[in-house]
């Protein structure tokens, strides 16, 4: 395994670049946090339109999200890199196919973690906004997304986790991400397929543990912050 580390190590790491296209594990985290990035702001509306009370709002997210849900990633994939070429005047490349795909699909699973943020927001606080004569829109920005949005970190750094295991689907479509250039290895050294497989396993591994843990630290912040609350406001009734 250190024999491999030593030869391609570069390889594996950033592909070929600079003198070809970018890869291996710096891609894989660039797919991850280009997907975050794109799926927050679709997951934040579908969990706007779920919670809203508007009826056909809540009828198309919700039947959205449990048509994602109940499908495999693998099955979205798929369906565009065949679908995508025979629809768009333009040829889409594997990174972009990859990327809707996840998009899609995590949509459905991070507008629920928001929603659940929503939910479990006191109801006080937006009875009193409403009564001060605020709008929705307002109610929504200032008071209830700031603290909703606080209360999901954890579960939205957990399905970041998430997308860069995903990520490594890429290797189906013949996206030069982590598990492709190890593929691309095995088949250099043909011999270290085991201790290729299991180093990549264990850089995944690496990565996804030191986010579950910043996710726990992240947990227990929030709950000292919430109990912190809760205890200066029974102090401030008893008084």
């Amino acid at each position: 395994m250190l024999t491999i580390v030593q030869d391609h190590w570069s390889f594996l790491l950033w592909g070929q670049f600079p003198d070809g296209p970018i890869g291996g594990l710096v891609l894989t985290i660039v797919i991850a946090v280009m997907s975050l990035a794109i799926t927050f702001p679709f997951a934040v509306c579908i969990a706007l339109a779920r919670t809203s009370g508007v009826p056909m709002l809540l009828w198309l997210s919700t039947g959205y999200v449990y048509v994602v849900r109940g499908l495999p990633i693998l099955t979205f994939l798929l369906w565009l890199y065949f679908l995508l070429p025979l629809l768009l005047p333009f040829s889409i490349t594997p990174f972009w196919t990859l990327l809707a795909a996840i998009v899609i699909y995590q949509s459905a699973y991070l507008s629920e973690v928001i929603r659940a943020g929503i939910e479990g927001l006191p109801p006080g606080q937006t009875e009193a906004a409403r009564s001060l004569g605020m709008s929705w829109f307002i109610v929504t920005r200032i008071v209830v997304l700031p603290q909703a949005l606080y209360n999901s970190l954890p579960g939205i750094l957990n399905q970041f986790t998430i997308i860069i295991k995903e990520s490594s689907l890429g290797s189906i479509i013949a996206l030069n991400e982590l598990t492709f250039q190890a593929a691309q290895v095995d088949s250099f050294l043909v011999t270290e397929s085991l201790s290729i497989y299991c180093l990549i396993a264990l850089v995944y591994f690496l990565i996804c543990f030191s986010l579950s843990n910043l996710v726990k630290k992240l947990e227990n912040r929030i709950e000292n912050k919430r109990g912190a609350g809760l205890t200066g406001r029974e102090n401030f009734e008893f008084a």
